[in-house]
């Protein structure tokens, strides 16, 4: 097939972002100091693909310096990571910095700034500390999200006057999901008015994290902006028939517009609260928390976009037995034909790119907003290395290449985004399955030290940032 040159606009972001909790490891970490995913690799270890997790993940504690020069030899404009809750304090209730780690992070920022590396913090990703998921069960406490404000408040004194970039979530939506909802990791207990309770105080600790930025006036005094990281899953119907359409937006509704509508838009759709009350799931949500989140809405967006999500209206009826979960509206759609990620299970469909770039602007006020997360994860991938020991990942150039543009035509075609973040800069720990499936442009060796080399992809990913342009296949872009 044909290749097009595909030109990048002047001052788009190209980084690669990461996680505290997947890259840290626990060096100097205290006991008392662990957070939700420790604790839950601490009691079902045997769930994590060959016992790999947080305890050691890339060792990036340790190790930031020479990491952070792959990001200055790869050209990264912004990197984007996470501080991690459970380790900036030693005393939740009272808001007491651990000196030791809140110094690490001061290095790690300053290292980044100083190599001409943007740094991008959320202050939680699944890092709520693991005392306040077992004394007031997470995120279903009205007062962890006190505490969570306070801990942001010691987080911009320290570094707001360096930090531009910064979001309250990454992913607000996954915890709960996984836990409550789906019932498929620790502690294992469905409980759907458990999961929309924590899907709105999450909501709730957005705006009041927005509304503290506003007060500490980081915006007026830096240029700083705030926003949350987001994961919708880009949900397609089956079919035109209106079965299948309401199918797909029952998905949304559930999964997509729970997070976006409130953090944009300020309220909530209508439409979800007659569903709570019908199949009695309601959220405990005040009239001032309501009006809180509609006051204090993001300045921006960014959102991990990996697959499409296929739905159909359900064919067999709802087990009434059970528990209430949104799959009551739909069932899965196995598309035929479609291309996938055989490592992964998941689709490969980058027009997904354009589509969510058209939405925000059409549905969300053209908000600024950027691609947070965006890549391939491949099984066994040293089986690619060539004679130099350089894994050849042309799958992942292609995955990013195709992704990049349709990206870069929802831009063309009027929408706001400002950028484009690959997970992951280096392969590093994902839930359960660890090291399984590698997506870094920076190979970790795990057999040899967890030693570090750059990837086909770094080299290509390298070129694309230095002259703004790449080149991908010419098939039906414009059509």
């Amino acid at each position: 097939m044909e290749l097009k040159t595909i030109n990048i606009p002047k001052d788009f972001i190209l980084g690669a972002a990461a996680s505290a909790w997947q890259t840290e490891g626990w060096s100097g970490k205290k006991e008392t100091q662990d957070s939700y995913l420790d604790l839950w690799y601490k009691n079902n270890k045997n769930v994590w693909h060959n016992g790999y997790g947080p305890a050691v993940a890339t060792d990036f504690k340790n190790r930031y310096k020479e990491d952070i020069g792959y990001m200055k030899e790869i050209g990264l404009t912004h990197y984007r990571t996470s501080i991690n809750w459970s380790r900036f304090l030693i005393d939740y209730e009272n808001a007491v910095v651990d000196e030791e780690y809140a110094s690490y992070m001061d290095d790690v920022i300053k290292e980044l700034i100083r190599n001409g590396v943007e740094p991008m913090i959320a202050l939680e990703h699944y890092e709520v500390p693991a005392v306040l998921f077992e004394e007031y069960g997470g995120w279903g406490s009205k007062h962890v999200v006190d505490l969570f404000v306070k801990y942001a408040e010691k987080v911009f004194e320290r570094y707001g006057d360096r930090v531009k970039n910064w979001f309250t979530f990454n992913e607000p939506i996954v915890v709960q999901t996984r836990v409550y909802l789906d019932a498929i990791r620790y502690p294992f207990e469905q409980n759907t008015k458990k999961w929309m309770q924590w899907n709105f105080n999450k909501g709730l600790a957005t705006a009041r994290i927005v509304k503290l930025f506003k007060e500490m006036e980081l915006k007026e005094k830096y240029g700083a902006k705030i926003g949350v990281i987001l994961n919708p899953e880009v949900a397609y119907a089956r079919s035109s028939a209106e079965h299948d359409q309401k199918a797909a937006s029952m998905f949304d509704l559930f999964f997509n517009r729970v997070f976006l509508d409130p953090a944009i838009k300020g309220e909530y759709p209508q439409e979800l609260f007659a569903l709570m009350d019908k199949h009695d799931i309601m959220f405990d949500a005040s009239e001032e928390e309501l009006q809180m989140i509609k006051e204090n809405t993001v300045d921006y967006v960014g959102l991990n976009i990996y697959f499409p999500y296929r739905v159909k209206a359900r064919s067999t009826a709802w087990n009434e037995e059970t528990p209430f979960h949104p799959e009551y509206y739909y069932e899965k759609f196995d598309l035929p034909g479609k291309k996938m990620n055989p490592h992964r299970g998941w689709e490969i469909y980058p027009h997904t790119m354009y589509d969510i770039a058209i939405r925000m602007k059409e549905e969300y006020g053209n908000i600024e907003w950027f691609i947070a997360e965006n890549g391939m994860g491949v099984e066994n991938e040293y089986r690619f290395k060539n004679e130099e020991q350089i894994i050849q990942d042309d799958y992942r150039i292609e995955f990013i290449s195709e992704h990049l543009k349709w990206l870069l035509k929802g831009i063309e075609d009027g929408s706001n985004c400002k950028g484009y973040m690959l997970w992951a800069f280096t392969d590093n720990v994902s839930p359960m399955n660890a090291f399984k499936n590698r997506y870094g442009l920076v190979e970790i060796n795990l057999e040899d030290n967890r030693n570090r080399a750059l990837k086909k992809s770094a080299y290509w990913y390298k070129q694309v940032i230095e002259t703004k342009q790449f080149e991908a296949q010419d098939d039906d872009l414009y059509k």
